[in-house]
């Protein structure tokens, strides 16, 4: 048995960048070929995609996890390495992306609509491409990122231009099917639809869509039953059509309670998020009551006694009957030509090319502050800094003194003098710690004596990124006994 499920949290993963490569040509009769390591290819980006097959959001329930793939490393002779294939994940249309704090990132309405969810890391230099006056032949290259990772909630509001509200075993999902080819379950159960019921329904030349809303309770707007799950689906609805069975043998309902209750809720429910304003509430929407089945005596006495209460309040009120299919074709035109003046009122907007806002950052591009966690310490952040370090390798005297070198000239080194910063002070860029020594005159030009080396660095420098997050853990008080 299939299950329509419309919310979920996914957990989306980009692919990491190769990392680059640190080559020299060698090649008899060709001396000093130099260096020719290639870049790292680029990892592959995560996509969700609207699709016109797709009508919920099952798979992500099953499978909540995404990955892009890696980037390739680059190799010698110049050859950068393969990219990494993207993700491509088809959603239903009108799934609105979230963060996980709620935030809303992207409403996905439209056949082919596409956001990119995580980006792909970007691959590391190679070696040949960090030439430079001062550095030749460089012996380094440049490690390649790791890719966005993000937890998103994905939420699914139908896009239907008549929404059908209703009490339970009311006849939407029947009228649904006779309206549309839609073929929903139905029979006399003592519960609710439990799934979002969709129709195309054609009225001369006009097409439309009709969704069949899982039947609503007094309390719905506050959680009870699952009414409030399923509000969601009207909110994009051009109308609102009440199903009003008027056949019911429960105590204490009559079609005009039902309809004020209905309307009670509808009143009282506030979206979290609201993609599209232009629509306003569920309470300022155009209705439409249709009191159903008239083909039982009693109930087509009821209705009659009815109609005119409704109309008072400038509804248009049918009467119809789903199983003998009376009423049918004045409703279906009547619901044509109010979605008509809905998308009059409201044209589609048309197709636009994609509008990219850079962030606007300060313009040193990073900050200094106290680490309120280590005495004398200082916290670096900002997207260059951090970006720097993560490509850094540290077992390479001549990859750290790079790394200082593009420190200094950012002015990471100034900062922290103005400070007051120590020399041996814990420094924590991104998620590596460094002692800072200011002695090692970052930033100035320097003799490279052979490849991998810095002279402005000391043997005892040379210590991994492990080693150095190691010792930084240690000032802080973090290790276990049993490291």
């Amino acid at each position: 048995m299939s299950k329509f499920i419309d919310r979920v949290v996914l957990h989306v993963s980009a692919g990491k960048g190769g990392h680059g490569c640190s080559s020299v040509r060698r090649e008899k009769f060709m001396p000093l070929g130099g260096p020719d390591g290639g870049t790292g290819g680029n990892g592959g980006d995560v996509i969700l995609e609207v699709d016109r097959n797709v009508h919920t959001l099952l798979d992500f329930h099953f499978h909540p996890h995404a990955k892009g793939g890696n980037g390739k490393p680059g190799e010698g002779n110049n050859r950068n390495g393969k990219q990494g294939e993207e993700l491509l994940l088809k959603v239903p249309d009108g799934t609105m992306v979230m963060s996980a704090d709620g935030e809303l990132l992207a409403d996905m309405v439209g056949i082919g609509t596409r956001y990119v969810a995580a980006l792909g890391g970007r691959g590391g230099l190679g070696n040949a491409a960090l030439v430079s006056k001062a550095r030749k032949a460089p012996g380094f290259a440049l490690l390649g990122e790791n890719g966005q990772e993000r937890d998103l909630v994905l939420e699914l509001k139908s896009v239907a231009d008549v929404g059908l509200v209703g009490f339970p075993s009311a006849g939407k999902s029947s009228l649904v099917s006779v309206l549309s080819a839609a073929k929903p379950k139905i029979a006399d159960y003592p519960f609710t639809t439990l799934v979002p019921n969709l129709g195309v329904v054609l009225a001369g030349d006009t097409t439309f869509t009709v969704a069949d809303v899982p039947g609503l309770i007094p309390g719905a707007s506050e959680g009870r039953g699952l009414g409030l799950d399923f509000l969601r689906h009207l909110e994009r609805c051009a109308v609102l059509a009440h199903v009003v069975d008027c056949a019911t043998l429960d105590p204490g309902r009559d079609p005009i309670s039902d309809v004020d209750a209905l309307e009670a809720e509808l009143a009282a429910y506030k979206p979290a998020l609201k993609a599209d304003d232009t629509l306003g509430g569920l309470a300022d929407r155009p209705r439409v009551v249709i009191l159903n089945k008239a083909d039982i005596p009693d109930a087509d006495e009821l209705a009659d006694m009815v109609t005119e209460e409704f109309k008072k309040r400038g509804w248009p009120v049918f009467k119809i009957s789903a199983v003998s299919r009376e009423g049918l074709r004045p409703l279906t035109f009547a619901l044509a030509d109010m979605v008509l003046e809905y998308r009059e009122l409201h044209p589609k907007a048309e197709a636009s090319r994609p509008i990219i806002r850079p962030i606007v950052k300060g313009e040193s591009g990073f900050t200094v502050k106290h680490d309120p966690e280590v005495p004398g310490g200082f916290i670096v952040t900002g997207e260059r800094p951090e970006r720097w370090v993560a490509q850094t390798s540290f077992d390479n005297q001549e990859a750290v003194g790079y790394l200082a070198d593009r420190l200094a000239r950012l002015g990471v080194e100034e900062q922290l003098v103005k400070m007051g910063a120590e020399p041996g002070a814990c420094v924590t860029i991104g998620d590596y710690m460094f002692d800072w020594e200011p002695q090692i005159s970052a930033g100035v030009e320097t003799l490279l004596t052979r490849r991998g080396v810095d002279s402005r660095l000391d043997q005892t420098d040379r210590i991994g990124a492990a080693e150095r997050k190691h010792a930084s853990r240690a000032r802080r008080g973090l290790l276990d006994e049993d490291e």
